[in-house]
């Protein structure tokens, strides 16, 4: 995960974010993503260059790896990035997989202009200062022509309900409604919200057209213990799959997922 230089947060015990990961609900985030933006964006036959922003263990970035694309790997937790080089090696992709060091406010001195073909931005742009000059390094070193930005995101209107149904917090709840901030559960403090509205305009802003929108985990995170998020995983997944794309659902999801386009020239004003 990528944070701003006042955020330690994220920094260690990246062994707590790779046992989220493992868990039913950190599954569907990155299986829902990650089956989303292959639809929305096919597999071509020459291999892409990715970039993941704030790759933390590396699992989706290496997801594309496998499939034989060129991967960078880019995140401020050493941790997590020698987390994400064991998982290169277990899958045996490492020389397909470069490592950088580093947070979202220094993409644009890395890398340099049309550097790379897709970018993952999934979970980053709630931790950074300025999430729409995170969005614009992203367009200029992304293909200026036709790249592909995937952004994940925290929805208000999820964080609403998880308050009211999962927490049972009336008050929480009437309070996430009215701010763009929430409650980070697994290491504590705040977490910037987006709302769909807000987020097609931040890309649009930064010289992207929206390609597709899709919600992930809209109903999993409120299913009663009856139901095992284990053994019917599949069937959640497919089900979460197809509310996703709806928009009266996607609407009320815990994310917010854009799969947008890079598009003319790069627009340098912000909003």
């Amino acid at each position: 995960m990528i944070i701003n230089a006042a955020d330690e947060r994220f920094l260690s015990d990246a062994a707590r974010y790779a046992a989220y990961l493992e868990t039913p609900e950190g599954r569907l985030r990155l299986d829902i993503a990650f089956a989303n933006l292959q639809e929305s964006v096919p597999q071509a036959s020459a291999r892409l260059r990715v970039l993941d922003l704030g790759c933390g263990t590396g699992n989706l970035g290496l997801r594309h790896a496998r499939l034989g694309h060129q991967v960078t790997l880019l995140d401020a937790s050493q941790e997590m990035l020698e987390l994400a080089d064991r998982a290169a090696e277990i899958a045996g992709v490492s020389e397909r997989v470069a490592f950088r060091h580093g947070d979202a406010t220094q993409i644009g001195k890395l890398f340099d202009p049309d550097s790379f073909d897709v970018i993952l931005c999934h979970n980053v742009l709630e931790f950074v200062e300025d999430p729409s000059a995170t969005l614009r390094s992203a367009a200029r070193v992304l293909h200026s022509s036709g790249g592909v930005l995937s952004v994940l995101v925290r929805n208000q209107a999820g964080e609403v309900l998880k308050a009211a149904l999962v927490n049972g917090d009336l008050n929480e709840a009437e309070q996430t409604m009215a701010t763009s901030w929430g409650n980070e559960s697994l290491y504590g403090g705040k977490v910037r919200l987006f709302t769909a509205m807000t987020l097609r305009t931040m890309l649009e802003h930064s010289s992207f057209a929206v390609a597709a929108e899709r919600g992930v985990r809209v109903f999993s995170d409120y299913l009663p213990a009856n139901v095992s998020r284990t053994g019917e995983y599949e069937r959640i997944f497919q089900l979460e799959r197809k509310l996703g794309a709806l928009p009266e659902f996607a609407a009320v999801a815990r994310y917010t997922h854009y799969i947008a386009r890079r598009k003319g020239p790069l627009i340098e004003n912000s909003i």
